[in-house]
């Protein structure tokens, strides 16, 4: 298919980079503006037309979103303590309210009440319709989403086993959740209006909802999006009983293990959960999507940005390092996010803390500093220069016209075809947003304050923590608009208050929620604006139903982790054999706290401790973006250096730990095959039915997951084979330098 090489005209972003010429088959209205979006992507997907007419606050609407908040905000929190937390996404409420409200649309009464009156209304409308379904979704999205302020309550209930109420911990949960409406609001005009922030997430949901709702003829020999989705539903349902249960291997399957089972080495190398993954593959799709998203909503310039980091990162830097003994790095697991002593045994983390809930630092001279294993260190790392990178990027790439745009919100400016259909809509007044900031940050302060000797975080600690979040939200924003990837927050907000405000770690844990989780939040609100903005939702019924989804999420995601922690005996207890509560990301966050909160950046990265040179990253990450924008001007004729994405290259490992390498060596063959092979040489296919397979693969491992947990997990019913050994590799977090000793691993003499 022939596309045309026209420049891109919209704020913020060039043609080169999304990688993709507009196509040549938008249409040119009376004005001279095009009649669809300059991305091609978006063009092939989001339809251009708007029915006003459909009813959108409904009783199906209202009945249907709550229960989808509801149970999708349990069966998460549900699942996230669990050994391998299960994620289920929006999606899936998404496929099975459909029938549900086709259901209500034909039982439930027509009745017009209080007719003749100004507050008339009617329980059913009409037939079941796509508006509807949408606010639905945007419920959906707000269980589906992981309420991470919980990792706080997590940490000083079980792991500190310290004092915290459930009304406190539902302040926290609430203004953390709520705070990024704020920055949402202001930074609508940057990252939703304009057709360049395209958020490549939401074609997967535009898709589906289309296949679920558009009559299609079926094309001879072939299927309609919706058979095609039936299909592909049914298999990864049927499918997901091997890995999910069966033969948990397939979750990572890890040859060099079985090839070399008593070297250390060969296992460090192939382990694709405990070592650099080499060869290892995952033939699960919870392995290919838990932690990066669908390599299939992935644009194949970011792809390989992730591709080309996580390779040099995890297959140069690190062995590197770890060989050349790099931090007595032989001492401990290549691969680990666990804190250590510095003979490789297990940091008693207890010892160190006082009755005031600080740290003692007697004791911590007595037991002696706290040792990483080499890849945790390096991920902090790369954390700092993809912040710095992140920065750098968006002022040397995006500068001029995020300055433009700035000066043309106060004017008339050009609008894209969906900006122009939702532009007929009540907009959603600035003033709300405001007021929903400035209330949020007092009830922020006044619990702060109040109730310090919980949350230890100082009054000016809020200030500063939304300062750095709204100093961030557009920077991130831009760059998860276009590449689907999202850089994190959560090391400078940790760094930052731990040399403002060191030996607090639950000031700590709290400031980072709320300068990181509020971006967060920000991010997620800005991607439903988005999702609306193409399925073309009236913007105060969308802001509606944000508010009421995310405050019900949060009352379910605490409720639901309260009654675990106090019901489950030794729940995230990792050293038990026959649990499965062992809270993997809860001990990241824990661990995070102890490094950041209780001990404090000083003594590990600053001038007390042992990993200091690991603060130049912060410059190599600034100087990188310098050198491609560089290069770029210097060889104007070469198009791929632009699409040289150094936030997203540099933060390639960014979700590891908890994610290990089988989860990127998959993602980014899927990623490969999906963005590269088949979107150039199957591009009609791939218009069809990319985004509704990856919403239907995604539905079916949920359905399939909660099934076997519901039938045979609550009778803790299993098959005991080798094929249910996760990995096969135990000697893969064996340390290998001279006479340490671990439990279950081979001395080095």
């Amino acid at each position: 298919m022939e596309e045309s090489q026209a420049e891109i005209k919209t704020p913020l972003l060039s043609n080169l980079d999304h990688g993709i010429a507009s196509s040549s088959k938008s249409k040119v209205n009376d004005e001279g503006e095009e009649e669809n979006s300059p991305i091609k992507q978006v063009a092939l997907t989001v339809p251009i037309t708007d029915d006003p007419s459909l009813p959108v606050l409904t009783f199906r609407m209202w009945f249907l979103g709550t229960l989808s908040c509801v149970l999708l905000s349990f069966l998460n929190q549900f699942f996230w303590y669990r050994t391998e937390p299960l994620t289920i996404t929006a999606i899936s409420a998404q496929i099975a309210v459909v029938p549900l409200g086709q259901l209500l649309a034909a039982k439930i009464t027509k009745r017009i009440f209080l007719q003749g009156s100004k507050w008339e209304f009617t329980l059913n409308p009409g037939p079941f319709n796509v508006k509807e379904h949408v606010l639905i979704t945007i419920f959906a999205n707000s269980g589906a989403g992981t309420v991470y302020a919980i990792h706080v309550v997590t940490a000083v209930k079980v792991f500190y086993q310290k004092n915290i109420t459930f009304f406190v911990s539902l302040i926290v949960i609430i203004t953390t959740q709520v705070l990024g409406f704020g920055w949402a609001g202001i930074f609508r005009r940057y990252l939703v209006e304009p057709a360049a922030m395209w958020w490549p997430a939401n074609l997967v949901q535009v898709s589906l909802f289309r296949a679920l709702h558009e009559k299609e003829e079926r094309l001879k020999g072939g299927q309609t999006r919706t058979q095609f989705f039936i299909i592909a539903f049914v298999c990864s349902f049927t499918y997901y009983v091997f890995p999910g249960y069966l033969f948990s291997m397939l979750t990572s399957l890890s040859w060099i293990c079985w090839i070399f089972p008593k070297s250390v080495l060969a296992q460090q190398l192939g382990s694709g959960l405990k070592g650099l993954g080499i060869g290892a593959i995952g033939l699960d799709w919870s392995s290919v999507s838990s932690y990066l998203g669908s390599p299939l909503a992935s644009p194949w310039f970011a792809t390989a940005n992730v591709a080309v980091g996580f390779i040099f990162i995890m297959y140069v830097l690190t062995p590197i390092c770890y060989w050349l003994d790099v931090f007595k790095a032989k001492t401990f697991p290549i691969f680990s996010s666990g804190l250590f002593t510095s003979t490789g045994q297990v940091y008693n983390i207890s010892s160190i803390i006082d009755s005031n809930f600080h740290l003692d630092i007697a004791a911590y001279e007595r037991q002696g500093h706290l040792y990483l294993s080499t890849f945790f260190v390096i991920t902090y790392g790369v954390g700092f220069a993809a912040l710095s990178a992140t920065v750098m990027h968006v002022l040397l790439f995006h500068g001029r016209e995020i300055w433009e745009q700035s000066k043309s919100s106060f004017k008339e400016k050009k609008m894209d075809i969906h900006t122009r259909l939702m532009s007929k809509y009540n907009q959603v007044p600035e003033w709300w947003f405001w007021c929903i900031l400035v209330a949020n940050i007092t009830l922020t302060v006044f619990a702060c304050e109040y109730y310090n000797e919980q949350l230890q975080l100082p009054w000016w600690g809020v200030l500063l923590a939304c300062v750095i979040a709204i100093f961030f939200t557009l920077p991130i924003g831009i760059i998860t608009a276009i590449t689907n990837q999202t850089p994190g927050l959560n090391i400078i907000t940790e760094y930052i208050i731990g040399y403002l405000y060191p030996g607090y770690p639950v000031a700590n844990m709290c400031f980072k929620v709320y300068g990181y989780i509020s971006m967060n939040q920000a991010i997620t609100f800005l991607q439903d604006f988005k999702l609306g903005h193409y399925m073309k939702i009236p913007p105060r019924t969308m802001f509606m139903a944000q508010i009421v989804g995310t405050l019900i999420a949060g009352f379910v995601y605490l409720g639901t982790a309260w009654w675990l922690m106090e019901t489950i005996p030794d729940i995230c207890n990792k050293t038990l054999s026959n649990t499965v509560w062992t809270c993997p990301s809860d001990h990241v966050f824990y661990d995070a706290s102890v490094i950041w909160g209780l001990i404090a950046p000083r003594r590990i990265f600053g001038d007390l401790g042992t990993y200091g040179m690991v603060n130049w990253f912060f410059l190599f990450g600034a100087i990188a973006p310098v050198l491609v924008w560089l290069a770029a001007r210097a060889f104007p004729k070469q198009e791929w250096i632009k699409l040289i994405n150094m936030p997203v290259l540099i933060g390639a490992t960014g979700m590891m730990p908890p994610a290990t390498a089988v989860n990127y060596t998959t993602w980014i063959i899927v990623g490969f095959l999906s963005g590269f092979v088949v979107y150039r040489y199957k591009p009609d296919w791939w218009q069809r039915h990319n985004y509704v397979l990856s919403g239907a693969l995604d539905a079916g491992l949920a359905f399939m997951a909660v099934l076997i947990y519901m039938c045979l997990g609550l009778e803790n019913i299993t098959v005991n084979w080798w094929g249910n050994d996760l990995d096969g590799c135990p000697y893969a977090s064996c340390p290998t330098a001279r006479g340490i000793v671990k439990e279950g691993c081979p001395v080095v003499y």
